[in-house]
Formats: structure tokens, C-alpha cells, sequence
């Protein structure tokens, strides 16, 4: 089967499943507003098997989210909006459009500089789009983002006009700060301003990951991980010795952890 039978096939499968005599009851009742939290799920999903460098994961999960777009194309489509061949077209025209040292004659030097053209790209785009409303360097970061993604790319938008340490030096001291102002805190316990100053600190910390070129969302799923399995091995020291952890001092737990952290080494 070629690859337009095999995606006409998806498609009709689709189709299938929102037929309103003959489709799921499932299917048939969702909207964009539903879906949207499986598209999410499924794109983590992908990055989740990159991470554990499993491609027949992979190869599901990037087929799970393929068809997440293909569940809200056929929604589109039913509403008269437009189809998932327009999705594709229109995808295939912006790669065009952004490549033209690939597609045109213009040229780049490296990857960096094909960065900041892409970047550039999107705000003529953005700025076409906005008509003579005024612009800001900030439009068009998605609001839906993770918040220390989102957070980062905030931060990079503002650097590219100049608003931004030349260093990652001074971003410590500023952690400090926002330490110091979230236990001063601490004793007035209004929730309000404790949110407020752990916000702060975390977007200064977002701020550290960007100057380090660290992605701040990799490098916490990375850390959860980590704890999740150093912990998973506490439980089973502690059941060893016949205890669990609720069962457990938080110093014998704390042994155990060290002892699950050595054995990394």
C-alpha cells in the first residue's frame, strides 16, 4: 500500500468513526474542547519515547498523535472550516516560506543563524497577521505551554531585543534573591504571596536553564525520573528488612535513599 492509500485509509477510518448513523457514540460527541487534552497527552507521549530511545514506541505514539490531527481536521472539516489536505498544504507552503537558503536563494550561514531567520520569519508573519494593532516582541508564545517552556521562550523573546544579562553570573544572584523574598514569606504564610515569590524563583531558574542552553522541561523530567526510580529502590530496600515506607522513619528512609544513590555510582 502506498502512502497516500495508507493516510486515505486513516482518513476514512475517521470519517468512519464520526459518521453520525453509523460512527462511535464516542467519537461522535467530542469537540475541539475535549480533544485538545489528548493531543497534549499524546505529544508527551512522543517525547517520552525519544527519551527512553524506544522507536517502537515511537513509531506508536507519533501514530497516536497523527491521528489526534486527523480527529480535529475531520472536525474542522464537518464544520466547513477546511480539511486535512488544506492542514498539509498549509504546513508544506510555511516550510517553503521559512527555507529559503533550502528552497530559494538565500543564504545561511549555520544553525544559529538559520534560528534567528526562522525567528524572523514568524514575526513578519505575526505582524501580517496583526494588521495595525500594535506588535510586541512577545506575541505569539502559546499561552497552553508548559509554564517553564513557556516561561523560557518569554525569556528568549525579550532577548532578542536586547532585554536580557550578557551572562549566566548574574542570574545566581538573582536566584538568591528570589530565595531570600520566598522565606521572608515563609512566616506571614499568606498563600497568595508564597505562590507569587515561588513563581518568581522558578522563572529565575528558567531563566539559569536558557543561559546554560538547558531545556528546563527536559532537565525536570529528567530529575522526576530520577527520583522515581531512586525511590521505587527505597521501597524495595525497606521491604528487604520487612518495613515499608509508611512504616518508616524518615531517617531509615533517608538511609536507604543514600544507600539507592551509591549504588548509581
Amino acid at each position: 500500500m502506498s502512502d497516500p492509500d495508507k493516510i486515505q485509509r486513516l482518513l476514512a477510518i475517521m470519517a468512519r468513526l464520526r459518521d453520525p448513523a453509523r460512527g462511535c457514540p464516542w467519537d461522535r460527541e467530542q469537540n475541539f474542547t475535549t480533544i485538545a487534552p489528548y493531543t497534549i497527552e499524546e505529544a508527551y507521549e512522543v517525547a517520552e519515547a525519544i527519551a527512553q530511545n524506544d522507536m517502537a514506541a515511537l513509531k506508536d505514539e507519533l501514530g497516536d498523535l497523527l491521528f489526534q490531527v486527523v480527529f480535529h481536521a475531520r472536525m474542522a472539516e464537518e464544520q466547513g472550516a477546511f480539511d486535512f489536505g488544506e492542514v498539509a498544504q498549509s504546513i508544506a507552503d510555511k516550510m517553503l516560506r521559512r527555507h529559503p537558503h533550502v528552497f530559494g536563494d538565500a543564504e545561511i550561514a549555520d544553525a544559529a543563524a538559520q534560528t534567528l531567520a526562522w525567528e524572523e520569519h514568524k514575526a513578519q508573519e505575526r505582524r501580517a497577521k496583526g494588521g495595525d494593532r500594535q506588535q510586541s516582541a512577545l506575541d505569539g508564545v502559546g499561552v497552553a505551554l508548559p509554564a517553564l517552556t513557556r516561561a523560557e521562550k518569554i525569556q528568549k523573546r525579550a532577548a532578542r531585543v536586547g532585554f536580557d544579562w550578557p551572562v549566566a553570573a548574574p542570574i545566581f544572584t538573582k536566584i538568591e534573591e528570589e530565595i531570600a523574598e520566598l522565606r521572608a514569606e515563609l512566616d506571614a504564610n499568606v498563600p497568595a504571596r508564597l505562590e507569587d515569590e515561588l513563581g518568581d524563583l522558578l522563572f529565575a531558574v528558567a531563566n539559569l536553564a536558557r543561559h546554560l542552553d538547558v531545556d528546563p522541561e527536559t532537565a525536570l523530567r529528567k530529575a522526576t525520573r530520577k527520583f522515581e526510580r531512586r525511590f521505587r529502590r527505597v521501597e524495595t530496600l525497606l521491604a528487604e528488612s520487612g518495613k515499608t515506607p509508611s512504616g518508616s522513619t524518615l531517617d531509615e528512609m533517608e538511609a536507604e535513599w543514600r544507600r539507592a544513590k551509591a549504588e548509581e555510582h
